[in-house]
């Protein structure tokens, strides 16, 4: 019996009518699914470690699951630690802050007053009443903060758990992958998962080292320009330079209201236009040599993978849908029929065709990949 053709306006439909239902599932489900999704990309970080441990120490399975991932715990738990020193440090600041900008209010009063004709007691009813409302937005959002440090407390306990549960039975889970398929398809489905791991490992192992390097060179810049906080400063950009375009410049915007706050429109801008600096030498020269080519997306896809990142799973998901979109292009890439698809997520490289076939795994290869 012939394959059914189907015109494009029904696959069309199809297609879009799958997408719908596959992110409605991902929203409603993200209690389960974003924990499972932090997990597979630690445990990929990890996996390298955690062969090492059982191959050359003769560790066994959970013993080096375990050691592997509460060395994981301690470097983020250090990391969390420092921060919240330069926080802390920060806060203690909050009153001066808040004298600086009184005063720059009052400048604005006057120049209202001045420039626009606008009465000082106009302006001040529309303050009080912007105030209220952000002050009643505020003390809502106050009184979910105990909520949310708790969800977050369990979000990571559930992904601590999943992560070991992950390296303890990959053997299993690599098996199932397999079997879920046909044996004539059993090498290139290997093919898939041994490019998803790499392109994961190498996405996520090089954003760690980018923003370690990219927290030194900020620190170090607003430091020789005499910003204060600049080590928190630094950090929290290079963190936040983590979600693609939109990350660095909400940090740039926070770092220049700070400085201009604490120091002076001159330094502020300075500071500003230095981090954008950054920010082009780090888009143009670390990024594309320390993250690699391993997830080729174009612009246009990955701002719109950030934008429904967000609408889907929130702040989590801005992170984690460029590692989802890129594995979806790799399936794309291989499986008959959605090769149009990966070349949308893709770049332009000028449609160019591969000069050699890419050698799939060997059945002796395959068992290896499923024993380890």
């Amino acid at each position: 019996m012939g394959t059914l053709k189907m015109p494009f306006y029904a696959r069309l439909a199809f297609i879009l009518i799958s997408f719908v239902l596959i992110i409605l599932l991902l929203e409603q489900g993200s209690g389960i699914f974003i924990p499972l999704v932090f997990a597979l990309l630690i445990s990929i970080l990890l996996y390298p470690l955690n062969r090492f441990l059982e191959q050359k120490w003769r560790m066994g399975r959970g013993m080096a699951a375990m050691l592997s991932l509460l060395l994981f715990v301690t470097i983020l738990t250090t990391f969390i630690y420092f921060l919240s020193i330069q926080l802390a440090s920060f806060a203690d600041n909050f009153p001066v802050m808040k004298t600086r900008f009184q005063a720059i209010f009052n400048d604005l009063h006057h120049w209202l007053s001045f420039k626009m004709h606008i009465n000082r007691a106009t302006q001040n009813d529309y303050i009080n009443k912007s105030a209220a409302s952000i002050l009643e937005n505020a003390a809502h959002s106050v009184s979910n903060v105990f909520l949310s440090i708790s969800s977050i407390l369990l979000l990571a306990v559930f992904v601590f758990i999943f992560t070991f549960f992950m390296l303890f039975h990959r053997r299993l889970l690599m098996n199932f992958a397999i079997k879920l398929f046909s044996d004539e398809h059993k090498s290139k489905v290997t093919e898939v998962i041994f490019e998803t791991k790499t392109m994961i490992n190498s996405y996520v192992a090089g954003l760690l080292l980018e923003m370690v390097i990219m927290s030194v060179a900020n620190s170090a810049l607003l430091l020789i320009m005499g910003v204060e906080y600049a080590v928190l400063l630094g950090v929290m950009a290079a963190v936040l330079n983590i979600i693609p375009y939109i990350g660095i410049y909400s940090a740039t915007a926070f770092i220049t209201l700070v400085t201009f706050a604490n120091s002076g429109l001159n330094l502020a801008l300075e500071a500003g236009v230095g981090m954008l600096v950054l920010h082009i030498i780090d888009s143009n020269v670390l990024m594309p040599r320390i993250v690699g080519a391993r997830v080729k997306m174009n612009p246009f896809v990955t701002i719109l993978a950030v934008i429904i990142g967000e609408y889907v799973w929130g702040i989590p998901g801005m992170f984690l849908f460029i590692p989802i979109v890129g594995m979806i292009k790799l399936i794309c890439e291989r499986v008959e029929g959605l090769e149009a698809w990966a070349i949308l997520i893709g770049v332009d490289e000028g449609v160019k065709r591969p000069k050699k076939k890419v050698k799939l795994p060997e059945p002796e290869e395959v068992q290896k990949a499923i024993e380890e």
